[in-house]
């Protein structure tokens, strides 16, 4: 059936649509993003009404090559639908009637677009899952390569923002491929509950025709088909899960965003900006400025804010299928799009955007109070009761910053006025080095421990 602002839509209307409302009700401008899973839905659709006998195989196989002709024509630019159309879906349609004759108008029997706009967008959905995930092992291996090169390099490590124990650079960056991992898992429970077919629940209720679903859910490679015809064509919790396994991955690039410009300002200097993936000042010349993660750091409110628009959109509707329902795409196919061009842009960054400076790192790491803890420890190690050793360490620090001086500048004599347990060998301990190496506790920043946790992504990316 074609429909455009000048038509009505069956003998139960006598008047055409108000041209400015057929133009509100359109989503032709979007959702053409569904052609090629409208298209493969559809020629799915075919051969299980041929299959079941409700069409001929000779219609059948008009359908599924008329089909193949205009996936043909949109790729190669020939096929364009306008607002005539108001939907992807109406818009194959015409197309296929006018290609194949009266048979295309077969195609929708047993078929609702309640249940077909449901299909294209799972089946879309699954593969941008997938493209999404491949993405996160390439941020996840930017990430390993940058950290195999940094095993021995020491950063300064922060809690409120305040230094606090110094690190290996290698085990600061880890953490963000423990994230990506996470990121990665949750996409692949999503996709479980993305891959169930609603094709075939019609447009609430099922259809009177002896179709077969479980067919087309095989030939769709969906692993199982919805058994409430209700729900499937209103459930968008796949949506609104993605959404929010979208907006965790922002969180994380965000928040390796925000060191990376802290890291690059004057105040910090641990990194410095390649020119492939920096920007000028119009007016100040000497700056470069950390475009690539301010903007990711900004998109992530873009993804958030889709996120709250889909719970939105559900939360009110009764079932079973509501036009507000035509909201949900926006914001899914922004959601992909900004997730997938932040990956790549932070991937980027990541192979041959930033330089670390290890003199400037060793430097920031040997003038603070980092190593306050390691000397509790030392003293704890020779007896002295933890919390003892606590208050005391809390002294030397208020003392020694009246006095201009850092730990490792106290004499010998200085430290035995504090407690007799100490020796020469703290100042071995308190090295940043020996603060870093020692801490080899499982998943701690001790050398052999981030060797270990290197092999052990490896190979996870690897198996993966």
């Amino acid at each position: 059936m074609e429909t455009s602002p000048t038509q009505t839509w069956s003998q139960r209307f006598e008047t055409a649509l108000h041209p400015a409302i057929a133009i509100f009700n359109a989503s032709i401008g979007f959702d053409i993003e569904l052609i090629e899973y409208d298209l493969t839905g559809s020629q799915a659709h075919a051969k299980m009404l041929a299959k079941s006998g409700i069409i001929s195989p000779e219609e059948g196989e008009q359908l599924v090559n008329g089909l193949e002709q205009i996936r043909q024509e949109y790729r190669q630019g020939q096929f364009q639908p306008g607002i005539e159309d108001e939907d992807v879906h109406f818009a194959v349609e015409r197309r296929l009637t006018q290609l194949v004759g009266d048979v295309g108008k077969k195609l929708h029997t047993a078929r609702s677009r309640n249940d077909q706009v449901g299909t294209d967008t799972r089946l879309y959905l699954r593969a941008q899952i997938e493209a999404i995930q491949q993405q996160l092992k390439a941020f996840q291996r930017a990430l390993l390569t940058l950290a195999e090169a940094h095993v021995e390099t020491l950063i300064p490590g922060y809690t409120h923002l305040q230094r606090a124990q110094p690190l290996s650079l290698a085990h600061h960056l880890l953490a963000y491929v423990e994230m990506s991992q996470r990121d990665w898992e949750r996409l692949s429970d999503v996709s479980r509950r993305v891959n169930i077919s609603p094709l075939g629940c019609g447009a609430l209720a099922g259809t009177t025709f002896p179709i077969d679903r479980h067919y087309s859910a095989d030939l769709l490679g969906f692993e199982r088909v919805y058994s409430n015809s209700l729900d499937g064509v209103s459930d968008r919790d796949f949506a609104i899960e993605f959404a929010c396994a979208a907006s965790l991955i922002m969180v994380h690039l965000s928040r390796l965003s925000e060191e990376i410009i802290l890291w690059a300002s004057e105040e910090f200097g641990f990194v410095t900006l390649n020119d492939s993936c920096s920007t000028g000042s119009s007016i100040m010349p000497q700056k470069k400025n950390p475009d690539v993660p301010e903007l990711v750091r900004g998109k992530a409110g873009r993804v958030f804010g889709h996120l709250q628009a889909l719970l939105v959109i559900m939360k009110g509707l009764p079932l079973a299928y509501n036009k507000d329902l035509q909201e949900d795409k926006e914001a899914l196919f922004d959601s992909v799009k900004t997730v997938k061009g932040c990956l790549e842009a932070m991937t980027i960054l990541l192979q041959e955007g930033i330089n670390f400076r290890p003199n400037r790192l060793i430097q920031a790491v040997n003038e603070d109070f980092s190593n306050a803890t390691d000397v509790a420890d030392y003293l704890a190690a020779k007896g002295v009761p933890f919390r003892e050793a606590y208050n005391l360490v809390g002294k030397v620090v208020k003392t020694s910053l009246a006095a201009g001086k850092l730990l490792r500048e106290l004499t010998l004599e200085e430290w035995q006025e504090i407690h007799p347990a100490f020796e020469e060998d703290i100042y071995e301990a308190i090295a940043p080095r020996q603060v870093v190496a020692a801490r080899n506790s499982f998943g701690g920043t001790g050398f052999e421990q981030v060797q270990r946790a290197l092999q052990v992504a490896r190979n996870l990316l690897d198996e993966q």
